[in-house]
């Protein structure tokens, strides 16, 4: 009998065993573990993949190309999706960190305009990267602190406004404003010219109250500060639809940086036929058109356009001025070197 009993429970034991493992197993493909920039996709687009396709995901966040590389660099893992812009997909390429992509199972790959697909410049053929958002960094000034103002990035040697100013943690972005100014490529690898890039950043450094990648948007909203180098959507998105007027952004005359943020499968990915799904989900034009009315910048899938409700903060047309951040390979250091004794 106790024998008996005890086959019993180790039969009802394994049975439990190979159940949790079986839902365990299925709970796994069911997931999709995606690293992407903060405030960047409506929760109701997650909400309807989740619902579409039966699964969950599980939603991280980054603040900076930076971080996200440096952490999947350091052995982060369990992510599927990753969103990096267009220098570090190239530099994760190199790496050899990303899937090469099979297009025939991203269809929707064609609703993607042209333009933005030609501007791909880390990536030409798309092997490993499908755009999600195009745009610019710029200025968004507070009007009801700052009434009258130059677009230029000349407003950062306003001594008037110092402590009143911030420009973005990011060493890429800043020293693009800065070539712009002086009217050399934001790609440049000419040592002289990334010195006098250093200069006028020290100089702005002067009037700026800090780099900041994390609270200019609400600072600015709040009157903290003023003017704001920064990404529009990030600030637009926290001002109250009556208070609009009172902001503005601009791409300074002297031209900016432009950034592609694209989808990428990890070859670590635990989930790539799910991942395949979404990607190919986001680029249905009813899909980007939430997230382009989310973000108020234009979408990167043509006829989106017809399902867009909200108007954009700037149209691509204004972006005429803006160059893409290429990846500089080994040159960077000269960046490095000079971004070290900036923020020091």
């Amino acid at each position: 009998m106790m024998k008996k009993f005890g086959l019993l429970f180790l039969l009802i034991l394994l049975s439990s065993f190979l159940l949790f493992n079986l839902v365990s197993s299925c709970n796994r493909s069911n997931t999709l573990h995606i690293y992407n920039w903060a405030d960047y996709i409506p929760e109701e687009v997650i909400k309807e993949f989740e619902k579409e396709y039966n699964c969950k995901v599980v939603y991280d966040t980054y603040s900076s190309n930076e971080e996200m590389y440096s952490k999947l660099k350091q052995g982060g893992t369990g992510y599927d999706i990753v969103f990096p812009s267009g220098d570090h997909v190239r530099m994760m390429i190199n790496d050899g960190m990303l899937e090469k992509l099979d297009l025939s199972r991203i269809p929707n790959i064609k609703n993607i305009d042209p333009i933005v697909l030609s501007k791909t410049t880390f990536d030409p053929d798309h092997e490993y990267s499908v755009p999600y958002m195009m745009g610019t960094t710029g200025i968004i000034v507070n009007k009801k602190f700052l009434k009258s103002f130059e677009k230029s990035w000349s407003i950062y040697e306003r001594a008037d406004l110092k402590n009143k100013l911030t420009l973005l943690d990011d060493m890429r972005e800043v020293f693009g404003a800065a070539l712009k100014y002086l009217g050399y490529s934001v790609n440049s690898t000419n040592p002289e010219e990334i010195e006098q890039a250093k200069q006028v950043i020290l100089k702005w450094k002067e009037n700026i109250i800090k780099f900041d990648a994390t609270t200019y948007a609400q600072g600015v909203v709040n009157g903290e500060f003023w003017a704001v180098h920064g990404y529009p959507e990030n600030v637009f998105q926290l001002i109250p639809e009556e208070e609009r007027d009172n902001f503005e952004f601009f791409v300074p005359k002297e031209g900016g940086t432009l950034w592609i943020d694209s989808m990428v499968i990890l070859k670590t990915s635990k989930n790539k036929d799910l991942a395949y799904k979404f990607i190919n989900f986001i680029l249905r034009p009813e899909i980007s058109a939430k997230i382009s009315d989310y973000l108020m910048i234009p979408s990167p899938v043509t006829d989106a356009v017809n399902y867009k409700e909200v108007a954009n903060i700037y149209e691509i047309s204004d972006l005429e001025n803006c160059e893409i951040i290429d990846y500089l390979g080994d040159k960077i250091d000269l960046y490095n070197k000079a971004w070290e004794e900036i923020i020091k």
